[in-house]
């Protein structure tokens, strides 16, 4: 790999040196590179700065100007305001940070702020601010380039002053080198409509308009999105083409009597989805795809219906599940299926006695045609005679390692079919699943019914428990789900731990009540779910480890308490709980009124459309939340790129990268030694993760 001089440790460049080099790096700054890509987090636009002489009280505005004058002032309620006199050529402003007399620290006379906020009157025109950012210290130059204030991700050892100063006397040697990094032509570059990489990192560090930084963005985003499906798309041709897959052959021996005998007939998704999966498995080369579908969608019976086909082959299938339970339900739901057949399902989890132990890997050992199991299914004391389908449940629950371990045990590769029960909007799927082909089940069966979800404030929790008490009064089950296992003195919030004591004594007297958490031993919670499943208790306290669980159709009932403290794609997940017998079912959420929580509650309550309700949640949290519970490695999956805004590179991204796979699988020719170097140095991590490069 040619050096660049973006390589260069952050310690030698201006202004920085060791001690503030070790500072920078706790940013995950460490190199030229990663300052030159340590854009501004936000901009002010100058034009919609207000001249201090024309503030008026009752708006809401953005003044800038020096710090004339500063102190502490204290109230006869004790309380203490810090306050700073703000000067520009057309008058003065007082700043006031109530309860932060902190700031005294941070701010000196002389400074140069931006600050944004209401214009209130109190001994004079006042303005309180929501945010300030510190422009420059002392004499120097605010560092405005144009029209346009920017703001760097700062930190209490580097902040934004300091930033500023090393930027000034970086930057442009920074942007020189910017153009190491780039790797598209000119040619691709007016195709995508995008600057070049120079342009674009100079529009992100100094625009001259708000739509200059805009444009910056999407030319880095692009190239985040495009290397991200470089590496998946290596990743999935390493997985699909470079060993030998299975041509399955299909008789209808199994799948047609299957088919004839279920009750119900196939959605329309999961006829297409069959199509797709079927097409792969007796291609010859490899499956690799991804099954995502909401609550309820079917899965479970397209990946029966994949099995029965690697069967009919004469090959082995098996599906890993995340928890011995769910492993344990799976294997009496297929059982029941494929008795009418002739075929047994064997199962193999980690808590079977040493004799059953035995037993079940001598069975898959000899060829036993289904087998269901947990992580015990990737241990080296199993021996498959001849696997030729991987299905792996609730994938969201491993890590991309293991996903791709059992499938790597044998010599020839089987099918892999991975299958997730947190519906995500495609464009997510696609930046996290890159390496995988994408199948979607985007409708119910026919006659569902859905759960019907209320919303109610805390002071209508015992008219829930009244509701509560009479569905059990029923015969039927609950469950009530808490945010935190004990209680805390850092938030003032209902506890499950706390709350089971008092709900067993004061509300469900008589009542037969378990309390599941995440802090039991794995056999405690296995025991308390059996428990729950076969009726032995009529009410579930629990925290969010029940999300992924297991089908309990006398279960009618699910009360979330603090349910402003979740994400709509968790409370979708928990509701999914309820709902899988042929009775009514509710959800009810009790929250805190105010901070937008009803406003975005109301989303759930609207509708039981999970792929719906994901968008809904991507545009309120972000995409940082949803990445997060993800297994990829130390960086940041994306940094740049926004999902619901840049659909349209995504395609092109993965397209792009897909092709340039199919042409030069390892980027050996000539032309590809930039795009090779750039890959090298800036996503390792990834590279590693994924097995490739």
């Amino acid at each position: 790999m040619s050096f660049s001089q973006l390589e260069r440790p952050a310690q030698f460049l201006k202004g920085v040196g060791p001690k503030r080099s070790d500072a920078l790096a706790r940013m995950s700054i460490m190199s030229a590179r990663d300052l030159l890509y340590h854009v501004p987090r936000r901009y002010d636009d100058a034009s919609t700065v207000t001249p201090i002489g024309k503030l008026e009280v009752g708006v809401d505005a953005t003044a800038v100007g020096r710090v004339r004058s500063k102190g502490v002032i204290p109230t006869r309620r004790g309380l203490r305001i810090f306050q700073v006199v703000l000067e520009d050529e057309s008058g003065m402003l007082t700043i006031a940070w109530p309860g932060q007399p902190w700031l005294e620290r941070k701010i000196q006379e002389g400074d140069v702020l931006l600050v944004s906020g209401p214009v209130k009157f109190f001994h004079g025109r006042q303005l309180q601010p929501r945010e300030f950012t510190l422009l420059s210290r002392g004499e120097g130059t605010e560092s405005n380039t144009g029209t346009i204030f920017a703001t760097y991700p700062a930190s209490e050892e580097v902040p934004q002053w300091i930033l500023r100063k090393i930027f000034e006397g970086n930057l442009d040697a920074l942007l020189g080198w910017a153009n190491d990094d780039e790797f598209l032509t000119p040619e691709l570059l007016a195709r995508l409509k995008l600057p070049g990489l120079r342009e674009a990192l100079t529009a992100l560090h100094r625009p001259q308009t708000l739509g200059d930084a805009e444009t910056g963005r999407r030319r880095v985003a692009f190239d985040e999105l495009f290397m991200l499906q470089l590496v998946q798309a290596q990743a999935r041709r390493r997985a699909i083409d470079v060993q030998p897959g299975i041509a399955h052959v299909r008789n209808n021996q199994l799948i047609r009597p299957l088919h004839d005998a279920l009750p119900f007939a196939l959605t329309r998704a999961q006829s297409a989805v069959l199509r797709e999966i079927t097409q792969d498995m007796r291609s010859g080369q490899r499956m690799n795809r991804l099954l995502q579908g909401d609550v309820g969608s079917g899965k479970t019976v397209v990946a029966l219906f994949a099995m029965l086909l690697a069967v009919e082959g004469g090959h082995q299938a098996a599906l890993m599940a995340p928890t011995e339970i769910l492993a344990e339900q799976h294997a009496r739901k297929l059982a029941e299926l494929v008795a009418p057949l002739g075929l047994k399902v064997v199962l193999l989890t980690g808590s079977l006695s040493a004799p059953d132990r035995r037993a079940a890997l001598e069975a898959i050992a000899g060829g036993a045609q289904i087998v269901i199991g947990t992580h015990s299914l990737i241990q080296e004391t199993v021996a498959f005679a001849r696997l030729g389908l991987v299905v792996v449940d609730e994938q969201h629950r491993f890590g991309v390692r293991q996903r791709m371990a059992l499938a790597e045990q044998h010599g020839v590769r089987p099918d892999v079919l991975v299958m997730s029960a947190t519906p995500i909007p495609r464009s997510l799927a696609m930046a996290l699943y890159g390496d995988l082909d994408l199948s979607v089940l985007d409708e119910l069966p026919a006659g569902r019914i859905p759960v019907k979800t209320t919303l109610r404030s805390p002071d209508k929790r015992d008219a829930v428990y009244a509701f509560v008490a009479g569905e059990l009064e029923q015969g039927r089950q609950a469950y009530i789900v808490y945010p935190l296992v004990s209680e805390s003195d850092k938030v003032d919030l209902l506890s499950a731990t706390e709350e089971y004591q008092r709900l067993e004594r004061e509300v469900f007297p008589g009542r037969r009540l378990g309390l599941l958490h995440g802090q039991l031993r794995p056999a405690e919670k296995d025991s308390i779910m059996r428990a729950f499943l076969a009726g032995e208790i009529d009410l579930l306290v629990s925290t969010t480890v029940i999300e992924v669980g297991i089908d309990v159709a006398n279960a009618t009932v699910m009360v979330i308490e603090h349910a402003e403290r979740f994400g709509l794609s968790q409370l979708h997940q928990l509701r999914g709980r309820v709902g899988r017998g042929a009775v009514a079912s509710h959800c009810i959420l009790i929250a805190e009124p105010g901070e937008g929580s009803q406003e975005r509650l109301k989303v759930l309550c609207d509708t039981n459309d999970g792929f719906e309700i994901a968008r809904a949640d991507l545009r309120i949290r972000g995409q940082g939340d949803l990445f997060g519970s993800q297994q990829h490695g130390k960086d940041l999956l994306l940094r740049f790129a926004d999902l619901m805004l840049d659909e349209d590179l995504l395609v092109e991204a993965q397209r792009m990268a897909r092709e340039l796979v199919e042409r030069d699988p390892e980027l050996l020719k000539p032309e590809q030694s930039r795009l090779r170097d750039v890959l090298q140095s800036r996503y390792r991590d990834r590279l590693e993760m994924f097995g490739v490069g």
